[in-house]
């Protein structure tokens, strides 16, 4: 996965958006369960302050006492983070519980007798911070008046703890629900993204000629995308139709000046002017292969991928304007190519490939020339062999090359088999030459349709 994928960044922002929302949840958990156990603590405490308050006695001697202490053990255990104490006006007597031991607790002072349960936190024993619930209330005359200041503390450390071992034990439920997020996330950017995956396979599908159009089969969100590259795959087509139209025009318009020098060259012929009719003959026919390598290039830059050609016919075609030419006519031409044989070429780029193969091997046939057509695997091999004089296996590679003329050698294999090659390249195949004992054997590979 690329660093800057949009996959990944969708990932990313929904694992760092699941972490943010499953911290906020912890925090506001936590401090949720610290509210909770503080009200816990709060009852508690409030229970030990009315057990106080109910057993809070007055002897003979005017001492005060405690009759009966809260039942809770902790009460009796020096320093064992539960207190309770009670402070008496106007005797000034502090009555405590053997929890505190020797130590006595700083209760805050209240500004209005109102029996109303106070919450503080104050310091306790050994620097601890205690939990702390006070009451102020106001004597009975059976007990003597005056005012009583009743505090049970908790040190607060017991709360925290509470709160601390609960958020220990939340984290790995945080984080096993923070995995299952983060693959429901993963599942939702792949659910999410495969429209566009559709859009890569159906692009890809007009690039290899599969298909057309993308078509209106997508979500909503992708649908006008889809629309879009259908759009500009229409006015390509148009452009291509039109440019296809221009190299027509050209190949018309190029037709006639060619055919005049040709008889131009004919006439100095006729006059005995061989160098002259030679000459301008060679320019001519020059500037006609020069013009079909062109107007090939530009056919196959627009050429339909999903184009299908019929072999045979092709051939058929091809060979009907070879036996009219002299070098066709003095030539035993051979076919073995089955009826039904299809390659996935546009038919027009076939015969011009096969037309510069044909041409070749009847130029410099001896006696016999044969096109042959098969099927390898997923791959159509046409064959055109003659028992001529053939290239030699160190000029072969040079034959090939594009824009190299062997002609002035005397194998005459230039500017034709480029156009050959760069069909095949075009449209997926290749040619290579082989030695045909005698003779060549021009082998064109093609995909098959």
């Amino acid at each position: 996965m690329r660093p800057f994928s949009l996959r990944l960044r969708l990932l990313l922002a929904g694992a760092l958006s699941v972490l943010l929302a499953l911290a906020i949840a912890a925090l506001g958990l936590t401090l949720l369960f610290k509210r909770h156990v503080e009200r816990r603590v709060d009852a508690e405490l409030n229970v030990h302050l009315n057990q106080l308050a109910a057993n809070l006695a007055q002897l003979p001697s005017g001492e005060y006492v405690i009759t009966h202490s809260p039942g809770d053990p902790r009460f009796s255990e020096p320093l064992s983070g539960l207190y309770w104490q009670i402070a008496i006006k106007p005797r000034g007597q502090v009555l405590r519980s053997r929890s505190l031991w020797d130590n006595e607790l700083n209760l805050p002072q209240e500004a209005a007798v109102d029996d109303v349960v106070h919450r503080h936190t104050i310091a306790g024993p050994g620097g601890a911070q205690l939990h702390l619930l006070q009451r102020h209330i106001q004597l009975p005359s059976s007990l003597g008046g005056g005012t009583s200041r009743l505090a049970v503390g908790l040190d607060a450390a017991d709360v925290q703890k509470a709160v601390w071992n609960f958020a220990a034990e939340l984290t790995p439920f945080l984080m096993l629900i923070a995995i299952l997020l983060t693959g429901a996330a993963w599942a939702q950017v792949s659910v999410g993204l495969r429209p566009l995956a559709a859009v890569r396979k159906g692009l890809s599908s007009i690039r290899t000629g599969a298909s057309r159009r993308l078509g209106d089969g997508f979500p909503d969100e992708v649908l006008p995308l889809a629309r879009e590259i259908d759009d500009l795959l229409k006015a390509r087509d148009m452009e291509i139709e039109k440019a296809k139209g221009r190299a027509a025009d050209l190949a018309h318009g190029l037709k006639t000046p060619l055919q005049v020098l040709h008889s131009e060259a004919r006439r100095l012929a006729q006059k005995g002017e061989e160098d002259s009719a030679s000459e301008i003959s060679s320019l001519a026919d020059s500037m006609r292969r020069h013009v079909e390598r062109e107007l090939a290039r530009v056919r196959l830059t627009f050429a339909s991928r999903d184009a299908m050609a019929n072999v045979r016919s092709t051939v058929d075609r091809v060979l009907r304007v070879i036996e009219r030419t002299p070098e066709g006519q003095k030539l035993d031409v051979s076919i073995d190519v089955a009826e039904d044989l299809v390659a996935r070429i546009d038919s027009d780029d076939l015969a011009e490939a096969l037309g510069n193969l044909v041409e070749n091997g009847a130029r410099h046939a001896s006696s016999t020339l044969c096109v042959a057509g098969r099927v390898e695997g997923r791959a159509v091999i046409i064959t055109v062999t003659d028992d001529g004089a053939g290239i030699p296996e160190s000029r072969r590679t040079e034959a090939l090359s594009r824009g190299r003329r062997l002609d002035a050698n005397g194998w005459g294999a230039g500017l034709g088999l480029a156009i050959v090659t760069d069909i095949a390249d075009a449209w997926g195949g290749s040619l290579s030459l082989h030695d045909g004992q005698p003779g060549l054997i021009a082998r064109l590979c093609l995909p098959s349709a």
